[in-house]
This record gives structure tokens, sequence and C-alpha cells, in this order.
């Protein structure tokens, strides 16, 4: 296998530029590799104030003043575009949604999804620019039948492809991304940003959801969604407390839960479901949460579809680890089978496959199989 063509000749290349340090290096290698390429910030809040501030989000005046200044540096053109109406509609008004559904979402895979590579992917083309480059850490190979692939990060502790695992061939086929081969550590990264000039080297990352902008959830939800106080039951029905909004939680979710009766065996309890048809919260005992099976649907394949059952790795958060699955397309769905139990699994989450380091694709949680409860 080869590295993808963008090394073997120039191209028209448009870098996503985040505000960040890693998307300014990533711009930065693909303009050093020769490349034609333009700076662009993605406008994604018609009122950016209110989106996360301090360094730590992707969105805000102070991080398109930041790209720019990289961009500046690097010495490309920089444009501004804004995305704000396509990035509510697909990304905040989804996110809400779903957990108003009794969901939990993964705002990041879908704003990669609908916004970096649908919405920006498909202007850039349109201007006849030949790829997008991000500061993802990720791989995409060019096989020699002409094949690509996504792959890995080559430094698993910094791989991101569990977030870009919703990209299809006609996606892959126009992504760059400069980081993915690398085996640095972030601080060599950041090194690297200030032996270029760029300001943004001692930055801090962001971690939290960039249009919650005090950090606050729930509190964002309640806002949205309004308070609707509901009950806290165990999985016998009985009642064990409130909640004002069963949105609020999320399965796995141990602390917070307001329950001022202890359990009988005088364990920690956990959220087992969800239920937002009575606006209801179970909880039990850690074991209650041990999935052995679940079924995802919309999936998204990195290449071609598997048509039979196969043996692959799974994700199932975007830092979590790997396990063992068999896995089948079934009617346009996806039937997982764990070779040892998991917990923690909820509904919206994205279950990624792999082979090896090659992201076989994608696909949503829509319900789990309890080893000890059946389905939730």
């Amino acid at each position: 296998m080869t590295d993808t063509p963008q090394r073997t000749r120039p191209l028209r290349v448009l870098a996503a530029m985040s505000g960040g340090v890693d998307s300014a290096v990533a711009a930065a290698r693909a303009a050093e590799a020769g490349h034609d390429v333009t700076g662009v910030h993605l406008a994604l809040s018609a009122n950016p104030q209110s989106f996360r501030t301090g360094a730590r989000g992707c969105c805000t005046i102070e991080d398109s003043r930041d790209a720019r200044r990289a961009a500046d540096v690097i010495g490309i053109p920089f444009y501004v575009w804004d995305l704000a109406d396509r990035f509510r509609e697909d990304v905040v008004e989804d996110f809400v949604a779903e957990y108003e559904a009794g969901r939990t979402p993964n705002p990041c895979l879908r704003c990669n999804e609908k916004i970096k590579f649908a919405a920006l992917l498909d202007k850039a083309l349109a201007l006849g620019f030949d790829a997008v480059c991000t500061g993802h850490y990720a791989k995409v190979i060019l096989r020699e039948d002409g094949v690509r692939e996504l792959h890995r990060a080559s430094d698993m502790a910094k791989d991101q492809s569990y977030v870009l695992g919703v990209l299809d061939d006609r996606q892959l086929a126009h992504a760059m991304f400069p980081l993915g081969d690398t085996l640095t550590t972030k601080d060599e990264i950041r090194a690297e940003a200030e032996r270029r000039g760029l300001a943004v080297a001692k930055k801090p990352d962001s971690h939290d959801i960039c249009f919650i902008a005090d950090g606050d959830t729930q509190g964002f939800l309640a806002n949205r969604l309004g308070r609707a106080e509901g009950d806290i039951v165990d999985e016998a029905g009985n009642r064990l407390g409130t909640h004002e909004g069963a949105y609020g939680y999320t399965i796995g979710q141990r602390k917070g839960l307001r329950i001022g009766t202890p359990a009988p065996d005088g364990k920690p309890r956990y959220v087992l479901d969800i239920s937002p048809v009575d606006n209801t919260v179970t909880v039990g005992p850690a074991e209650a949460l041990d999935v052995d099976a679940l079924r995802a649907i919309k999936p998204r394949w990195c290449g071609a579809a598997p048509t039979a059952p196969g043996t692959y790795t799974a994700q199932l958060r975007a830092h979590g680890g790997e396990t063992e699955v068999r896995a089948e397309p079934v009617d346009g769905a996806l039937e997982v089978t764990f070779t040892e139990p998991v917990r923690g699994v909820a509904p919206g989450q994205a279950i990624v496959l792999y082979d090896g380091t090659r992201v076989v694709g994608s696909a949503t949680i829509a319900s789990t199989t309890r080893a000890r409860a059946g389905a939730a």
C-alpha cells in the first residue's frame, strides 16, 4: 500500500483551520509539500460569542483570529465561510432531538459527516479544489488497485479515526490528513508549530462541545427542551426519586442521580434505561449494564459494504478501546454480537468497525441486548 496521491503531485487544497494547533500544523505541512493551499475558517454560529471561549472551542471569534494569523504566517490565502445555518440544522438541532428521544449523540462525528466532509467539501469541489485538509489524526491509504482506505493514525494515542468513520469513498478521495502518520507526542507537534512561528503553539486543546458555551450540557438541554419532572425507578418499577428531565441522563451514568434511598446491597446504582415516552429513568446495579449484542442503523461504509457476517474489532466511544465482535448486515442494518459483554453502550452512539487498522464503517446504535436484562 502507498499513501494517497496528494504527495505525488501538487493539488489545490482547502485547509479547514479551526484556530487550533493541529489544523495549523496540518495546513503548514500541506503547503510545505508543494500544494496550492487556501485556509478557511468555518463560522458555525450566528453569534460566535455564545460559543466556548478562552481558547477551548473551535468556533469563536478568537479562534477565527488565531486561524487568520496562522494562515498569514504560513503565507496562504485565508477566508471565513459562514456555515452557521447548516451547522444549526445538521448538528445542534440533531443533538437536541437525539437527547429528547432518549439517545446519546456524538456531535463531533455528525459535524465531520455533515459539515466538514459534506457542506465544506461540496463547496470546495465546486470551486475547483482537489482536497480538503484537516488536522485529524488518521490516514487515507491508496491501494495498488486504486481503492482508498481509511486507517488509524500511526500513533494510537492520538488516533481520531472513530469520528471519521462516517466518511464514504467519495469523501475519502478528497480528504487529506497530514498529521496521520506522525509518530510524535502532542508536545512535539506544539514544538513544530513554535518552530514555524505559529502563535497557536501553546493554545490548549478543545475537549468540550463547542456550541455549549459553559460546558453545562444538562443546562443547555433544559433551556432548549424545558424542565419536565419525572420518576427515577428501579428495575422493578419502584419509585426512588425524581428528575427534572430524562434528557439530562445517559446510559451508564452514576453521579448526579439524586436518589435518597440506598440500594439494598449498598452498591452504587447506574442509569440503565431512559424512556422519553413516560419520562422515566431506570437505574440498577453495574452488572445490569452488560451488553452482549446490539442493532445499529444507517451504516456508512469506508469502501465496499460487507455482504456476509465477519469478525472485526469495534470502538464504541471516541476515546474508548477496541472489543472483538461478530457483525452481519441485515436488511440495511447491522447486527452485532460481542465476544465478551461490554458496559455503558447507549442508543445514539456510533459503533465503528475495524479490520486491523482499517476502518470498515460506522453505524448508529439503535438498540442493545443486555446479558441479564434483555433488550434496551
